[in-house]
């Protein structure tokens, strides 16, 4: 295997694609995200790397809580809009015909045709340059029963500013 060298950058590939729900004062939206995952399993803590000036950052950063939504490969179009509409200009709700999902611990309304929904209360934003780092502590998981039996939905993955499939399999490796 032949490597090349290249600029510095963040290379840790593919990247989870996720719809993260955020909500404050009478104000909703969804942002596409790829900056995130796993940080910690106790207490269960997921981190999402947000620009400040994104207006999901301070609908996070005020209400201290948010829901990471992992979307399918069906909803492609949807995860484009979100990631390149502002929700200061367009109701990323009514453009996508999401439902509104309650949550059990959050106010912020989970995406209902999402497999995935975590709740998260935010507990500390790390400053690190271009993006700053949300940290979440998982208070709620709501899982699609496949997902609950070991049967993986379509997944959308982003490498390199473009979006993949992975296929859904009945294995697990």
């Amino acid at each position: 295997m032949k490597k090349l060298q290249e600029n510095p950058s963040s290379a840790l590939y593919p990247n989870p694609v996720m719809l993260v729900s955020s909500s404050y004062k009478g104000k909703d939206s969804i942002i596409t995200l790829a900056w995130g995952g796993t940080l910690s399993s106790s207490p269960p803590t997921v981190g999402i790397a947000i620009r400040k000036n994104r207006f999901s950052y301070d609908l996070i950063a005020n209400s201290k809580e948010f829901v990471v939504n992992i979307p399918t490969t069906e909803m492609l179009e949807e995860v484009e809009l979100c990631g390149t509409e502002s929700g200061r200009d367009v109701d990323k709700w009514k453009g996508c015909n999401f439902t509104k999902g309650q949550g059990t611990i959050v106010e912020t309304p989970l995406i209902v045709e999402c497999p995935v929904s975590i709740e998260c209360k935010l507990f500390k934003i790390v400053e690190l340059g271009s993006h700053d780092l949300f940290l979440g502590e998982v208070v709620a998981l709501h899982l699609d029963e496949e997902w609950k039996q070991d049967k993986f939905p379509n997944m959308l993955t982003y490498t390199r500013g473009v979006y993949n499939k992975c296929e859904k399999t009945d294995k697990i490796l």
